[in-house]
């Protein structure tokens, strides 16, 4: 595939779009990773937040309050270099990564995910009460159904956010999109100037995200009918 991109665009013209194309799928994994993996972390998260425990409270608010208070880049930083030199060993760029972006997630998706269920109306718990349901009862058989509505266009729409997030994670040496267009912008080499490189990048991004954005305005309206 490189040779035909190569041969349609020319060198280093067709081989640098081909391998910005070919870098963009690791962008893709990890998104997809911390979407998923940080959406599994948010549900507990948020059924803390809205149990009737106060404990329970109290700890999701503060994982919430905290990884939302640090900037994403800082928590790139310790997770892939603050943390492991502190204590003396060696986590690859992919594992800080995923750690770091899951964490990310989690933080916002919890609170999305707080705000579809606030907007289920509190007659509906009380309702389930009267007739006799426990919390748990109350949770998945009447709100949860109502909230994933509320939800689901919010949730797509954070999976851009999280694919614009991976862009950072080339400071700690991940290899996606980000880190090897900055490459290609930094080297001498004729037709890898910067101007040529970051248009094809947001191209790309672009590519990536507006789709996932039209999709999100989409189920938006359609569950707010």
């Amino acid at each position: 595939m490189q040779e035909i991109s190569a041969a349609l665009f020319g060198k280093p013209e067709g081989i640098i779009v081909w391998q910005l194309i070919a870098a963009t799928r690791f962008t893709i994994y990890l998104s997809l990773i911390a979407f998923f993996g940080g959406g599994f972390v948010a549900a507990f998260i948020c059924f803390a937040r809205i149990s009737p425990s106060g404990l329970a409270k109290r700890v999701a608010a503060s994982y919430i309050w905290i990884f939302q208070s640090i900037p994403l880049l800082m928590i790139l930083f310790l997770a892939g270099l603050g943390v492991p030199r502190f204590l003396g060993i060696n986590v690859d760029p992919w594992t800080a990564a995923a750690l770091s972006l899951t964490i990310f997630t989690s933080a916002y998706l919890a609170e999305v995910w707080r705000g579809a269920f606030h907007a289920v109306p509190s007659g509906q718990w009380e309702g389930g009460a009267a007739l006799g349901l426990g919390f748990i009862k109350i949770f998945f058989i009447i709100i949860l159904p109502q909230a994933y509505r509320y939800a689901l266009g919010p949730t797509v729409g954070f999976l851009v956010q999280i694919i614009k997030g991976t862009s950072l994670a080339y400071i700690i040496g991940f290899q996606d999109l980000m880190l090897l267009g900055k490459r290609w912008a930094n080297s001498p080499i004729p037709g890898s100037e910067p101007y040529l490189i970051f248009p094809l990048m947001a191209l790309i991004y672009f590519a990536l995200c507006f789709p996932l954005s039209k999709m999100a305005t989409f189920l938006e309206k359609k569950h707010s009918l």
